[in-house]
């Protein structure tokens, strides 16, 4: 495999800002020595023919590149500071490499079931305030990166070579029994969010439940609530019952914006071909995760892009390519340290097999500034059309978007 430096078409106009550079390190807040956003781990670049790296570039170049998923902040480089670090309710943005990972618009998930500022648990509604208020005053401090809150946004990024950050929630937890809450996190910025995450909450069962009872009563009236603002519906880490009530329930399409299929990989975090198919019907979209030990197959039990893509293509066929799109799911840091670190958390335990053939992080999509490169590399080289690749990288998406948002 050849390996060279990050290469894209799509740069942006990033002017070397670093999060939280107006305010006075020492004084303002706890410095921490913060893993490299590049070169933490040797670059690679899924092998292709100049030809088909012109074809790549071309595509960088013209379309809007999406990712559906992604925690784009920085972890420290020792990540058993984590749980000190975010203690201080200040997560870091990783601006220069984003500016070459050839993305347009990426839907920005807060890492508020890691927000720890009065309880180790997450999911506080007081510390989910305080860490999207601090992330925002960041992005409102520099000029590469904007908060989407309408369709309109999501197309001038690329023309004015910015990146445009869809706010996402992986679950309604915060909320607790207040739908007003959704209308609060909307005014923030939120435009996705999970119904639940690994735990159950007022709204139904996470992946984690032994038992699934589906969606509450309450959750039905957070889903039409949801609807009714313009807030994207996810349920990637809900229980399968939860999530088939969802889609059923929603007035509009429902997204699994980060997973793959359970045909492959047979835990919880990996999706049943009845939920795919049933998201698929009502016009939603699939996203294929690359979190670490996630998306692996039998065909390739070592995580890396080739096991990935086979969620893709597998999920592809099943329900259709107007359906499937990505949503890798990574970080700036050490994503497997930070796993093991968390392993009694979240959901990790219950995507992960005791078998499991163990990687130090995932080659080819191993954070946010390196992996749409080497997916549209893959497709190309595996000879999807253009049109279809335009599909799976943004038209998907957008098509959701412009039916789930306020108009």
């Amino acid at each position: 495999m050849k390996k060279t430096e990050y290469s894209n078409s799509n740069k942006k106009n990033y002017d070397g800002y670093k999060s939280f550079q107006y305010l006075e390190s020492g004084v303002d807040y706890q410095e921490y020595k913060l893993a490299k956003e590049i070169g933490r781990v040797p670059a690679y670049t899924y092998p292709v023919s100049e030809d088909q790296e012109e074809i790549v570039q071309g595509i960088l170049a013209e379309e809007n590149i999406v990712s559906m998923h992604e925690h784009t902040f920085v972890t420290p480089e020792n990540v058993n500071e984590f749980y000190e670090f975010r203690r201080q309710g200040r997560d870091w943005t990783g601006y220069e490499a984003l500016s070459i990972s050839g993305l347009d618009v990426i839907f920005e998930n807060f890492m508020d079931g890691t927000a720890m500022i009065t309880s180790q648990a997450g999911w506080k509604w007081n510390d989910v305030i305080h860490d999207l208020g601090i992330r925002m005053s960041d992005i409102e401090h520099q000029d590469m990166v904007f908060m989407a809150k309408r369709i309109d946004d999501l197309y001038r990024a690329k023309k004015e070579g910015k990146i445009a950050f869809v706010g996402a929630l992986e679950s309604c937890s915060m909320i607790e029994n207040e739908l007003d809450r959704l209308d609060i996190l909307y005014g923030f910025g939120i435009r996705t969010m999970g119904v639940v995450y690994s735990e159950a909450n007022m709204l139904g069962s996470g992946l984690r439940e032994p038992n699934d009872s589906g969606l509450s009563v309450f959750g039905k009236q957070a889903v039409h609530r949801m609807n009714k603002l313009g807030i994207t519906i996810d349920v990637s880490h809900s229980g399968d019952k939860t999530a088939l009530d969802t889609i059923e329930t929603s007035s509009k399409p429902v997204t699994i914006n980060h997973a793959g299929a359970r045909a492959l990989w047979d835990t919880r975090r990996m999706k049943p071909d009845d939920v795919i198919k049933a998201c698929a019907a009502r016009g939603g979209v699939i996203a294929i995760e690359a979190a670490p030990h996630s998306t692996v197959t039998k065909n390739h039990p070592r995580h890396n892009i080739e096991s990935f893509m086979e969620h893709f293509e597998y999920t592809a066929n099943l329900v259709g390519i107007e359906h499937v799109a990505f949503g890798p799911d990574t970080l700036f840091g050490d994503h497997v340290g930070l796993h093991d670190l968390l392993s009694g958390k979240l959901s990790i335990k219950s995507s992960q097999k005791d078998d499991l053939e163990r990687v130090e992080y995932v080659e080819g999509i191993e954070n946010p500034a390196e992996s749409f490169p080497n997916i549209i590399r893959w497709l190309v080289k595996h000879g999807y059309s253009h049109e279809d690749i335009k599909k799976v990288i943004g038209t998907n998406i957008f098509r959701v978007l412009k039916e789930t948002w306020a108009k």
